[in-house]
């Protein structure tokens, strides 16, 4: 009988302690498509990033950093959050881009890089910009903007990057067969296929034919977690 007594009592104190560190556990990084190239990230902080503000919704959350790509109405609709803490930043092309040298920020919650993006048909490589966003925990997601095939994705294909929004729609951008070899070269941990077929949020059929490895869907509206 006492040896039944102490078996439970060490499975309810075993019990009490994993709950303590399921309680302890630290929040999650989580980012939703909003559709189109329209990201939100809200980090683990609680910090609110938007990305190419524009498609679907989702822009309640009080904005403590916006960036942009390039200035197409389609990635630029800022007056869509109208929420913004005091200390919000936009940081646009124009600041990532400066006479031709590629800007880094560190804002503390996240570091910000700009990289190349832009293609000869709609968007100069001198003004559009990617970013990588190394959010806190070492978790880092590449945004291509519009754009071709560029020498950096080579670069970024060694960084091991976890996530990886690639543009395929094959009008203003590089189409499908381009996009998949720039994912392949690009090589993050999860590809996702974004900006996919002009006008609609978000292409299913245009997805699945994204054929890479590592590829991950997420529909418009969708939130993940960023792990």
């Amino acid at each position: 009988m006492k040896r039944t007594l102490c078996c439970i009592l060490a499975l309810v104190l075993l019990l009490g302690c994993c709950g303590s560190v399921l309680a302890e556990s630290p929040p999650s990084h989580k980012l939703l498509y909003q559709g189109h190239a329209s990201l939100r990230i809200v980090t683990s902080e609680g910090k609110v990033i938007y990305i190419d503000p524009y498609a679907g919704k989702g822009y309640d959350l009080a904005a403590d950093l916006i960036l942009i790509t390039h200035n197409h109405d389609d990635h630029n609709a800022t007056k869509l959050i109208k929420n913004r803490n005091e200390d919000c930043q936009v940081i646009s092309n124009k600041k990532g881009l400066v006479k031709g040298e590629y800007q880094t920020f560190d804002l503390g919650y996240a570091t910000v890089e700009a990289v190349q993006a832009g293609n000869n048909r709609n968007h100069s490589i001198k003004e559009c910009v990617g970013w990588v966003i190394t959010l806190s925990g070492g978790v880092t997601i590449y945004v291509s903007g519009d754009t071709s095939t560029t020498d950096q994705m080579a670069e970024l294909g060694a960084r091991n990057l976890h996530y990886a929004f690639i543009v395929c729609d094959g009008r203003y951008n590089m189409g499908m067969d381009e996009a998949i070899a720039c994912a392949k070269r690009v090589n993050a941990q999860h590809t996702i296929p974004y900006h996919m077929a002009p006008g609609k949020l978000f292409d299913q059929k245009k997805a699945e034919l994204f054929d890479v490895p590592n590829r991950l869907i997420i529909p418009a509206g969708e939130e993940i977690i960023l792990e």
